[in-house]
């Protein structure tokens, strides 16, 4: 039977895909166009924005409109609702300039999160002394599932936009090679 490396084994090649990914994602993100026109602004925002402002809406997810039940949902006053529109699904943040720490931070640890997956699966499909292509296979595979499948949820069942979604799972493609090829080239022998 082979050797199967433990998981406590694959340290290094786990942070340093994370490091790696880290530092790929942050070039995409602030140094590239890539992502630049995802969020288009709203017609007459400033007008949108004075309108919303009375509420004082807490940071949270929210959907207009928005029925208690199904039973609800097909009365005629609840259709007339989605017929005058707007129907809009939107993400409330807290107000003032995002604080970049705590998101990177939590990033940061999503990619760590994944490369442990991903050497998860890795460690007991591939034996030590494997090849860089074998690892490649089950680590970019877990990886790229982890980083884009999930994606294409937001366009099913909330419109994300689809050019929004290819690019993020291109991201998703790129980091997960990065990340398979960090474990092929670190690979116990």
């Amino acid at each position: 039977m082979p050797d199967h490396p433990m998981l406590t084994a694959l340290w290094m090649p786990i942070l340093l895909s994370g490091v790696i990914v880290f530092i790929a994602s942050s070039i995409i993100h602030m140094m590239t166009p890539w992502h630049r026109n995802e969020f288009p602004p709203l017609p007459n925002e400033e007008g949108v924005m004075k309108a919303l402002r009375p509420f004082a809406i807490p940071p949270g997810e929210y959907m207009i409109p928005r029925c208690i039940d199904h039973k609800e949902m097909r009365t005629p006053e609840f259709q007339e609702k989605l017929k005058q529109g707007p129907v809009a699904i939107m993400t409330v943040l807290p107000n003032g300039m995002m604080k970049m720490a705590e998101p990177l931070i939590k990033w940061f640890i999503y990619i760590i999160v994944v490369s442990i997956f991903a050497a998860y699966v890795a460690s007991h499909a591939v034996a030590v002394g494997g090849s860089y292509l074998e690892v490649f296979r089950f680590v970019g595979a877990t990886a790229f599932a982890a980083y884009a499948m999930a994606l294409w949820q937001a366009r099913i069942w909330y419109h994300r936009a689809l050019a929004t979604v290819v690019r993020s799972s291109i991201d998703g493609l790129l980091y997960a090679c990065l990340t398979a090829g960090t474990f092929g080239w670190l690979w116990p022998r």
